[in-house]
């Protein structure tokens, strides 16, 4: 375990040296706290507007770090021949691969980490068409940012340290300090109840948005075995997209008939007429209510004679597209948005627990299709 250590927390340090990280995390952050500062008028639906807002902006600047991070760990080593030093001392191809991804996963993490808290200030900043920008707030935040790139700066002139990864650790830090004294010493106006108060269960959502982005990293490790940043981005935009449609192009195609609403089934065009009229004949025999569909208890009470009978005739569900809705990451699965509305109960963590079991198998699916690719890997 040593040497996968050693080169984790050298992937780890590498990425935090790293400019366009820096960048990246920083821009992403001061973003999340801009969208809190404008009048929406939306009518009391402010805390909403700015919670999807920023948890997109944690999404998208994670994903997009995840490429950057694999290309600028695996990638451009490859293409520099420094993977051949590496390798030529006691360490697999599989170790070193693997290392990669833990270091780049602790990286993402801690810039998801920095973009949480600018969220959870974000959601303390919430103002709707009676209140307005809380100035004391924002101005400790950006306080705060300066002090983290003056910091990493005076340690860089006096200590000749790097000034990139001292400033990305300094943020960290520095932001924590000021959300801090936002929480606990400034006072928000609030016009209506839910606003001026930080809600907490942006976290559970940051976690879901942190297991998408771990994701991320290992198709990005995977397509950097082989090609460089760009073709990675491209593919893993592709990923990205398909990811986001799953449940539209291939969901309904891989799940049988009898888990919808048989009543819209029986009209939809993509059903002949035989499979219609099978679809009414089920509708007839178990809508007890007489209503002309049948409600999730009636549908769980469809004999198993019946459903095989769907399924022959075609409507049990194609087995290409259970395949490829099975390979395609389903994004949809970690973005919760709707659930941090007000009113709805507390998020629940067992959710997030379901979801980490999701991730551990499909990192572990695609960080086994990057060691495969990677072991045939000519290096020079």
């Amino acid at each position: 375990m040593r040497q996968f250590v050693t080169i984790a927390a050298n992937a780890f340090m590498e990425l935090l040296r790293q400019p366009v990280f820096l960048l990246l995390t920083t821009c992403s952050a001061a973003f999340e706290i801009f969208l809190a500062t404008p009048y929406y008028f939306a009518f009391g639906d402010e805390p909403k507007l700015v919670k999807n807002s920023v948890l997109a902006v944690m999404l998208l600047s994670g994903l997009f770090g995840a490429v950057l991070s694999a290309s600028a760990s695996l990638a451009r080593e490859i293409r520099t021949g420094t993977v051949l030093a590496v390798l030529s001392k006691p360490v697999g191809r599989a170790q070193f691969l693997l290392a990669k991804y833990a270091g780049v996963a602790m990286a993402l993490t801690l810039m998801t980490y920095i973009n949480l808290v600018a969220a959870l200030i974000a959601s303390r900043m919430t103002f709707d068409a009676y209140g307005s920008t809380d100035m004391a707030a924002l101005g400790i935040f950006a306080a705060g940012m300066m002090a983290a790139y003056a910091l990493a700066g005076l340690s860089n002139f006096f200590l000749r340290r790097t000034f990139v990864s001292d400033a990305f650790v300094a943020l960290a830090v520095m932001i924590t300090l000021a959300a801090f004294v936002i929480f606990y010493f400034t006072e928000q106006l609030r016009s209506l109840n839910e606003m001026g108060s930080v809600d907490w269960r942006l976290i559970p959502a940051a976690v879901l948005v942190l297991f998408a982005v771990w994701i991320f990293a290992a198709l990005a490790i995977a397509c950097s075995t082989r090609l460089d940043m760009i073709p990675t981005l491209a593919l893993c935009s592709t990923f990205f997209l398909l990811g986001l449609m799953s449940d539209y192009l291939l969901g309904r195609r891989a799940d049988p008939v009898w888990r919808y609403d048989l009543k819209a089934e029986a009209t939809s065009s993509r059903w002949s007429d035989s499979q219609k009229a099978m679809l009414k004949e089920i509708i007839l025999k178990y809508d007890r209510d007489r209503n002309g569909s049948l409600d999730l208890l009636e549908r769980d009470a469809i004999s198993d004679e019946d459903k095989a009978r769907l399924a022959r005739a075609g409507m049990g569900g194609a087995l290409w597209a259970s395949i490829l809705y099975t390979v395609t990451p389903n994004w949809q699965l970690f973005w919760l948005a709707d659930a941090l509305e007000e009113g709805k109960s507390t998020f629940h963590w067992g959710y997030v627990g379901l979801s980490f079991v999701y991730v551990v198998g499909y990192v572990g699916a695609a960080l086994s299709m990057a060691v495969v690719l990677f072991e045939d890997r000519e290096l020079s």
